[in-house]
């Protein structure tokens, strides 16, 4: 069969798909494996779904009960906080939310199994992983619409639908620790902008509407993500586009009520909870932890063995030179650099910069989109597309590598440095055991 237009992106889209449901399924699905989908932080971000359907209980107290259950591993109680003698999940309810149609299939599946129906059995947490891999795909699916938005060639979106997964941490955080929120945010900011995209080219009520939506559940997923709303002049191309979108705004101004309303009556979800729970609207979950914008560990959090977002992704850093194509726009490059930057400021301003166990920087996979938008430009505009295609395959198979290295212990989760980075480098041949051992 001749390969005609489209069919590379099609084949790229649905064998990434194939690959990571029969990964997930050998990984986790059988023989209690299923008890690694929801751990880690994804306790709390999935505690959500049984406290308010099965046992109606804000106060989390089940988790005993849970944590007691010899059939259950990787539940704790980590996420319960006390504030003012008051308890709620450190964490924010935009993931549960996501979830709540895949929480009815494992617990309709449950039922049909005889498995308990207590929030954690091995259906409601594959299903959590099914979940994953859904707003996972529905976030290449629409990556491929933005792609088409800029007119990239089809091999071009190919080439970028397998690096963003197989090149990225992203793949990590699909397989192996699926109840993390980033592969949720990925789906709905690659939504929002979309929706602007759309918006900013057509001023139609509908994408302004969709726009609204997907900025709401990324703020409820994890609030600081909103920062996304500053890529908005990026999306307009140019200011005058961003007149336009104003006017329209200002001349339907129903329309841009309904979007505030709409935006809010989302955001009302997580104040209600926490108005449940503590008897007050606004609080600020994460107690003692913060940013301080004053002292950003930007080189740390870019370049460190510790943690570097570019060392640990490479192809991220080769995507930059991307930038050298959208110069001759100066409004577009300045626009996305500075937001990129502004981005990278903040998260490196937390006061965890390195963000606890994780591979990579995993806070930047929300912002992958735009990444790849100057990737792709560099596929498409370099002048030697073939050496860029093989170095961006090569780059796949070092994140692979490094994959399987964090996996196993080679690269560990808090403690790498210069020296444990270059003596594991590349190397798969140590027995695991070893590699554990090295960290005593």
């Amino acid at each position: 069969m001749k390969l005609t237009n489209r069919n590379y992106t099609q084949i790229s889209y649905w064998l990434t798909a194939i690959i990571l449901i029969w990964v997930s399924a050998n990984t986790n699905w059988g023989d209690g494996r299923w008890n690694n989908i929801v751990s880690s932080d994804g306790n709390g971000y999935y505690a959500y779904l049984p406290a308010i359907f099965i046992y109606h209980d804000l106060r989390f107290e089940f988790i005993d009960d849970i944590m007691n259950d010899s059939l259950n591993s990787n539940i704790n109680k980590d996420f319960i906080l006390k504030l003012n003698g008051k308890v709620v999940d450190k964490y924010y309810i935009g993931t549960s939310l996501t979830l709540i149609p895949f929480f009815a299939f494992g617990h309709l599946s449950n039922i049909i199994c005889g498995h308990p129906l207590d929030g954690y059995s091995v259906y409601y947490r594959i299903f959590v992983q099914i979940g994953t891999i859904f707003y996972a795909l529905m976030g290449l699916f629409l990556m491929i619409k933005i792609f088409r938005f800029y007119n990239f060639s089809d091999k071009v979106t190919a080439i970028s639908l397998l690096a963003i997964v197989f090149g990225t941490n992203m793949f990590h955080y699909i397989v192996s620790e699926p109840s993390m929120s980033h592969i949720y945010s990925f789906a709905f900011v690659n939504l929002f902008v979309y929706s602007f995209l759309k918006y900013f080219k057509l001023n139609q009520t509908k994408y302004f509407l969709l726009g609204a939506f997907a900025l709401a559940i990324i703020a409820l997923i994890r609030p600081v993500n909103i920062l996304v709303i500053l890529s908005l002049p990026f999306l307009a191309r140019n200011p005058k586009n961003i007149s336009k979108g104003i006017k329209y705004l200002i001349d339907n101004w129903k329309v841009l009520i309904i979007g505030v309303v709409l935006f809010t009556s989302l955001i009302m979800i997580q104040l209600i909870v926490y108005k449940i729970q503590t008897g007050k609207f606004l609080i600020y979950s994460y107690n003692n932890e913060g940013f301080n914008f004053l002292d950003p560990h930007i080189i740390d959090f870019m370049f460190s063995y510790k943690k570097g977002f570019f060392i640990y992704t490479p192809i991220l850093f080769l995507s930059m030179f991307g930038f050298i194509y959208l110069y001759k726009d100066k409004f577009r490059f300045y626009s996305l650099i500075s937001f990129i930057l502004i981005v990278i400021y903040v998260l490196s301003s937390w006061r965890m910069w390195f963000y606890g166990g994780s591979f990579s920087q995993r806070v930047m996979i929300e912002y992958y989109i735009y990444f790849f938008i100057v990737f792709s430009l560099l596929l498409q505009k370099s002048k030697i597309p073939k050496v860029i295609t093989t170095l961006a395959f090569l780059l796949i198979i070092v994140c692979q590598i490094q994959t399987y290295q964090y996996k196993y212990g080679y690269i560990h989760w808090s403690e790498m440095n210069k020296e444990r980075y270059w003596n594991a480098f590349l190397r798969i041949d140590k027995v695991i055991n070893n590699a554990e051992k090295e960290w005593e």
